[in-house]
């Protein structure tokens, strides 16, 4: 039987342990190529370069059994799927995977996740895809510990189908393997960043900022990917990439916009 093709990326570069964890994980599922970013790419959204070019370098690594290729990119994580679908690829993956991030990308996170980014352009593509993240910003962090639970979410994806204009968000709390308690789907849970900024003045006199900020949960619900991180299971959340506000249509047909 064919084993399936499953595309890896990830935002954090292609040198970071948690891509190297998933990459050693899909080797045991499938066939595997790997296309991420020549250095961390975190927080940038689904930007896509259009003002540079764009270098792609395969890699000479100690590649695994069932390991293809793997393949660095100058550019962002939307970038490298974008590559490796139109230029890298001679098929369409059975899967994408991305991740696994080094940090959380539970409730608005989403929003500014490269490694989700990633995710939904091979979502946009038509291929099934998930973002992995695990909360844990270490280096060090123990991303084997969801192994199993990480390639039975891959595996019963590969064998039941994402729906159509939707991608997982998948979130693992940060705890040894005997802790994490199971698997449960939930929705994004409504937080904000309260966000400020440390102004600084360099040697030169001229002032610069840091961005820091508080997470601030607004939503107490018992459904929500918070929710169950802190109730120490992994959150799946069906993530769609259409943006509509479909209950707002009605409301703003009754604006009198024509009538200027």
């Amino acid at each position: 039987m064919k084993k399936p093709l499953i595309l890896v990326t990830n935002d954090d570069g292609i040198t970071a342990p948690g891509l190297r964890n998933l990459v050693s994980f899909m080797a045991e599922i499938g066939d595997v190529v790997v296309v991420a970013p020549d250095s961390p790419q975190s927080g940038m959204g689904h930007a896509i370069t259009i003002d540079n070019t764009l270098y792609v370098k395969q890699m000479k690594t100690n590649l695994l059994r069932n390991i293809h290729q793997e393949y660095s990119c100058s550019g962002t994580p939307a970038d490298c799927v974008k590559l490796a679908l139109q230029e890298i690829l001679d098929r369409k993956p059975d899967i994408c995977v991305s991740g696994i991030n080094h940090g959380s990308n539970s409730s608005i996170n989403v929003i500014y996740s490269g490694t989700m980014s990633a995710a939904i352009e091979a979502g946009i593509e038509g291929v099934p895809a998930i973002g992995f993240s695990l909360c844990d910003f270490s280096w060090e962090a123990n991303f084997k510990a969801a192994k199993k639970h990480i390639i039975t979410i891959v595996s019963e994806a590969l064998a039941n189908g994402i729906p159509k204009g939707v991608v997982l968000n998948v979130n693992i709390p940060k705890l040894e393997e005997k802790e994490i308690k199971g698997v449960k789907i939930c929705r994004q849970a409504r937080a904000n960043w309260k966000e400020k900024f440390d102004k600084r003045t360099n040697p030169m006199g001229k002032d610069y900022y840091w961005l820091t900020g508080e997470f601030e949960l607004l939503d107490k619900g018992e459904d929500t990917d918070e929710w169950a991180l802190s109730q120490g299971y992994i959150s799946v959340v069906p993530t769609q990439f259409d943006l509509t506000a479909h209950h707002a249509i009605h409301h703003i047909n009754n604006w009198n916009l024509n009538e200027h």
